[in-house]
């Protein structure tokens, strides 16, 4: 299964979803803010970023434009629960694979996990 980095300020979601993609059988990682999982990314290598886009220190905006840059081959998901977040994402259509909205039913994020990952790569 995959290697997966969670980056979400809101312990409580960033725990549940981990949870319920270990189910799965992926292995998960998590990061509190988007310089914390920009920091996960340059100590070891995923294949997924599950990323919310508003955090504190840094986005998931900033995090997924640094991510796509720096690791072509990772794929990149985001979250939000914020209308005026996901058009903040619009620029980056082309380095991640969806944008996810919250709030979202555990078989919706595992549903979008599952695509993201079968979906080929950007860089492929």
């Amino acid at each position: 299964m995959a290697k997966i980095l969670i980056t979400e300020d809101e312990d409580s979601l960033r725990s549940f979803v981990a949870r319920a993609l270990r189910l799965d059988g992926h292995e998960t990682y998590e990061a509190a803010d988007g310089a914390e999982g920009l920091e996960r990314l340059n100590e070891d290598s995923f294949d997924l970023l599950l990323s919310d886009i508003r955090m504190p220190v840094m986005d998931g905006i900033e995090l997924a434009h640094r991510a796509a840059d720096q690791f072509p081959q990772l794929k990149i998901l985001l979250m939000t629960g914020y209308a005026e977040q996901r058009e903040r994402a619009d620029d980056l259509m082309a380095k991640i694979i969806d944008v996810v909205d919250k709030p979202f039913a555990l078989p919706d994020i595992r549903r979008a996990v599952a695509q993201a990952l079968a979906t080929a790569s950007r860089a492929a």
